[in-house]
């Protein structure tokens, strides 16, 4: 038996998945929502964080978290480069929403270096994170950045990050850096079968098309 908790900071929505003694946390977003995350994960045995990708809304306070629990940082190789310049993979955007968001995000994009966490794990489509006490796989969902990665819990609840989005209804995310790719992803995770969404922006909905 699990739980998610989802936790909504100013930026993103972070979860909190436990079972038994051990949690993961997937994102930990922006240096505004330290504290309020940090309060959160420390009512539970962390064991693993996973970065669904290395944007700073995401990110920003993995090292620090990471740190305080000594556990390791889990993201895809890809998305290594963005702690260093996060033009190395610049996003454009869709439709009025996308716009609208990509116009507030860009500027605090470029400008918040994201700290590299001490520990750090790779990680691909299909590894297990049942060695971190959570029956859950990774699966690769990129085109918002390379290496965006989703967690696919006991085949019933999948974290998708920014690869869909619903800040205003379920869609394919309006921000993307590869838009072929977040096109094939959002067609990926339609296929993947009864799941319940756990979107990066907005509340969560059952899976469809």
């Amino acid at each position: 038996m699990y739980t998610i908790q989802k936790i909504k900071t100013v930026t993103d929505n972070c979860y909190i998945v436990s079972s038994g003694d051990s949690a993961i946390l997937v994102d930990t977003g922006s240096g505004a929502g330290y504290e309020e995350v940090l309060a959160e994960c420390k009512k539970y045995n962390m064991k693993l964080i996973v970065l669904t990708h290395v944007h700073f809304d995401h990110a920003e306070n993995a090292a620090k978290i990471a740190k305080h629990f000594d556990i390791p940082v889990a993201f895809h190789k890809a998305d290594e480069e963005l702690f260093d310049n996060y033009d190395k993979q610049p996003l454009k955007s869709y439709g009025l929403v996308g716009r609208i968001v990509l116009g507030l995000s860009l500027k605090v994009l470029r400008e918040t270096k994201i700290q590299r966490p001490e520990k750090t794990i790779y990680v691909k489509e299909g590894d297990d994170l049942s060695a971190y006490g959570i029956n859950a796989k990774i699966v690769e969902i990129p085109g918002h950045t390379k290496g965006s990665i989703g967690v696919d819990v006991e085949e019933k609840d999948l974290i998708v990050g920014d690869a869909l989005d619903n800040w205003i209804f379920p869609a394919t995310g309006h921000l993307f850096y590869n838009l072929e790719e977040i096109k094939k992803t959002a067609q990926k995770i339609k296929s993947i079968g009864p799941r319940t969404i756990y979107y990066g922006h907005g509340k969560p909905t059952k899976n469809r098309a």
